[in-house]
Order: C-alpha cells, then structure tokens, then sequence
C-alpha cells in the first residue's frame, strides 16, 4: 500500500503545530486526513470512522483533559492494530519510558519523533509502516495455540525447520554467518512462529527433541553452504533446561561431527527463559562444549535473567545485545548509552558484540559510530528457509 492510500489522523491540541503537520502529509502526497485536538476527540473520530478507516495515528503526549498516555491506554485497548507515531518536544528518556509503555499496552507502535515534525522525519515513519505491511508472510505467533500434543506430533512428523538469518560484520559489510530460528512449517496454519511452542516444550521437560532436530538441519546445512563455497558459521539457540543433563555437550559434539561440521562453525546461544536452577551440570555442559570448540553466545543480553552474573560464570565468545535496546536507538540518548556500554565491555573481555532487530539504516549507521561488530535484523534480511537463503548467499556479497 502506498502512503497516497493510508489513512492519518492527528491528535495535537496546538491548532499550529496541527495545520503544519496535516500541511506535511499533504505534501507528501497523503489526501486522507483527519484532525482532533486531543485525546477524547481522537477516540470519537476513531470510534465514528467507518468509510475512511485510519491507518496511522500521529499523536502529541502534552494535552490538555485526556493527555497523550491516557490516550495511549485507550488505543491499546479498543484500536491496537492502528500503527502510532508519538510527537514530543519532552526529554529524551521520558519519550523513551512512554514508548515502552506503549508497547506494553499493546500498541502497534511504529517509534517516536521530536519536534519540530519534519518531512524528513515523517517519511521514515511510514516507510517503517510500509515495510511491515509488504513484508514476509505474517508467521502465526501465540494467538492461536497448540496442544502438547500437537506439537509433539508436528515434530515426530518432520515439520520443524530451520529459518536463516544472516549475520554481518559490521567492518567489512561481509556475511560471516547466520542464526537457525526455529519454525514449525504446519501444513495446515502455514508457518507457525516459537512464541507459540517453545515455552510449552520448555515447561514439560520436552525441548531437547526439538534441540537435537536443529541441531542436526543445521549443521547439515552448514556442511552443504561450506560446500558451496560459504564458510560461514551457524547459530543455534540452546535452553538453559536442557544443560541441566551431564552428557549433553558429549551429545552434541557427536552430532556435529557426524554431520561433517568443525565445532567451531557452529554457536550455541543460551536463551534464558528460564533461571539455572542446576548450576553446576549446566557449567559443566558449557565448559565442555568451549573445550571442544564450540562458540557460546549469551543471548538477550540484558534482559530476563541475561546479566553480568552469568557472563562472570561462562566462558562466552558473543554477547548479543537484545533487540529491545537496538530499537529506538537511533533517537534514544539512553538506549545509546546502554548499547555502547555493552559493546565496550564485550570488548575488554575479548567477545563479539552482536545486535540484533536491527530494522533500519540508521539503526545500521548508529551501530556502526559505536563500533559494534556484527548486526542482525530485518535491515539485513528476513529469517529464510535453507533454498532462499542459499540463493542470497550467491547474489549477495557485501552489506552497508
């Protein structure tokens, strides 16, 4: 779709600033316009819009009666799927907790903008919203769910598959390697996402099956791209529940190898959903995997049970930085801070920094200034099966 045909609605009490963005829009082409001067008449003009159905929301936080967080709260509850741009002239790091608020109340949330509002500026905010709407085919996430049973039978019948990401260096624009995503390819539901069957392999003791099954495309698949020419390395996410199992790492050694695969071209990421409850096998596991040459990768650095702790305990060759700080970073003064802390003390301990969700070229650009040496994300390419990504690997040779 293009930015012609979607439909705005700005919410600005300051009739000025109100005229100069709708004023903005027109120029660039976009006819389908509806104003409102705060929150309550933003809700009734939603509410009310039936013939001309609104795509987009730009909307201020400093309003009077209903403010812009209270309107927020209102649109996460009753208009969620409406993409929303917030405007502000507020502090930096307070534009940042909104956003988060935001998205913690469910809103499709495209970033934020200070004012003044620019063409510029604008036009990177639909153009976020248009590559969503063009992009691959909506995997099915958590919305529908599945029984044990089901997917335990999708995975004695073969349906789980490797998605690859690419992984670039940040110095050279060179791909060095990618991430195998799991995903359950049902015959029926399409491509199903891991929001809707990790946790509940996790919980009832069952994620090894689908561990091993990764593992084993995987490695597989990264013998074929070796034969072919790309000596690249392959990623793949290992739960912190299975390391409690002593003969794990002897396991997967074995499995590697098998597929004609030097450890060393194979990165296991440690997800922690889950906190370690058995320490000591688990260090155990990991040491040993290290010793034979594996890269361990700590996954959603900064996040959930991902801390310093845990890097003070294993032997980790990458930290990768979650994408919930690589998001925004280009307009966060706070998000900036944290990442370039992260990456410089990935450095001093002598591991690769990783971001990953990396969307945009100035998400790109920004990485870069602070020296970050591999990025991961949409901007790059989407998660792809082993046929596409083998036909990228063969059109693609440098990223910027």
């Amino acid at each position: 779709m293009s930015a012609k045909d979607l439909g705005f609605l700005v919410v600005e009490d300051d009739d000025f600033q109100r005229q100069v963005i709708v004023d903005i829009l027109h120029r660039l082409g976009i006819t389908k316009i509806s104003e409102a001067i705060g929150g309550i008449q933003a809700l009734q003009v939603l509410n009310g819009e039936k013939t001309n159905p609104v795509d987009i929301v730009l909307c201020d936080l400093n309003m009077p009666e209903m403010d812009g967080m209270e309107f927020l709260r209102h649109l996460g509850n009753s208009h969620s799927s409406i993409s929303t741009i917030i405007m502000s002239a507020l502090d930096g790091a307070l534009i940042a907790s909104v956003k988060k608020m935001a998205r913690a109340y469910g809103i499709t949330l495209l970033g934020a903008m200070e004012k003044p509002i620019t063409p510029e500026k604008l036009e990177v905010m639909i153009s976020l919203y248009q590559n969503a709407q063009s992009g691959q085919k909506r995997e099915l996430s958590a919305e529908r769910t599945f029984s044990l049973e089901e997917i335990l039978q999708g995975i004695k019948d073969k349906q789980f598959e490797p998605f690859f990401q690419p992984k670039v260096n940040m110095g050279t624009g060179e791909i060095t390697g990618a991430e195998a995503l799991a995903r359950w390819v049902h015959p029926k539901h399409g491509v199903i996402a891991p929001y809707a069957f990790i946790d509940l392999l996790e919980e009832t003791g069952n994620i090894d099956e689908l561990t091993f099954i990764m593992l084993e495309k995987a490695a597989t698949a990264c013998r074929l791209l070796h034969d072919k020419g790309h000596k690249i390395a392959i990623s793949v996410n290992l739960s912190l529940v299975s390391l409690a199992d002593v003969s794990l790492a002897d396991r997967i050694t074995h499995l590697v190898l098998k597929c004609g695969i030097e450890p060393r071209y194979m990165i296991l990421e440690i997800t922690e959903t889950a906190a370690m409850t058995e320490m000591a096998p688990a260090l155990e596991n990991l040491a040993r995997l290290r010793m034979k040459g594996f890269g361990l990768s700590i996954d959603d650095y900064g996040t959930g049970y991902s801390s310093m702790q845990q890097i003070t305990r294993i032997a980790f060759t990458e930290l990768k930085i979650d994408r919930s700080f690589v998001k925004d970073i280009t307009e966060s003064k706070v998000l900036r801070i944290v990442v370039n802390s992260s990456i410089k003390m990935a450095t001093k301990l002598q591991m690769k920094s990783i971001a990953e969700g990396v969307e945009t070229k100035q998400d790109w650009d920004t990485l870069k200034i602070l020296s970050c040496d591999t990025a991961q994300g949409y901007y790059i390419a989407k998660p792809m099966n082993l046929s596409s990504f083998t036909e990228y690997l063969e059109k693609v040779t440098i990223v910027k």
